[in-house]
């Protein structure tokens, strides 16, 4: 059965933690979530939401963003709406994990560690805002004789 919870909040740094609350509050108890999942999950609504706060609305006036949360039996879907700056996560530079910590530029990780804890990410902007759709698939523990 599939269910389907919203939320809409500022596009504030303030935010994250209401934003991460609510993936936390849907998902906790689904069968075969563990905690693994579940970090990673609050992870990637961590940073998607950071790069719409910073670089999505950067020289705008903050908007919002509608998050939802889609679940099933085997899946998560998290659906991040934005009315931002368009951004083309595949053309990113993926960062230098190797490179030496002093005089590394920072950030730069956020989608690198989105593409490494997701198993989908797509990305599409119409005239109906930007959408980021992360895809989280659950290892179901339950064992069938």
């Amino acid at each position: 059965m599939n269910h389907r919870r919203q939320i809409t909040r500022a596009a504030e740094l303030e935010c994250l933690e209401t934003l991460r609350d609510f993936v936390d509050t849907q998902c906790k108890d689904i069968p075969g979530m563990d905690e693994q999942t579940l970090y990673d999950l609050k992870l990637a609504v961590d940073e998607a939401c950071t790069n719409i706060i910073i670089h999505g609305y950067s020289g705008m006036n903050p908007g919002s963003i509608i998050l939802s949360v889609e679940t099933d039996p085997k899946n998560v879907i998290l659906t991040f709406t934005d009315f931002g700056h368009p951004f083309e996560p595949s053309e990113a530079a993926i960062p230098d994990v190797q490179a030496v910590l002093d005089g590394r530029p920072m950030g730069g990780f956020g989608l690198f560690l989105i593409y490494q804890c997701m198993d989908l990410v797509e990305y599409e902007t119409n005239e109906d805002g930007n959408c980021l759709r992360l895809t989280k698939h659950i290892q179901n523990q339950a064992q069938t004789f």
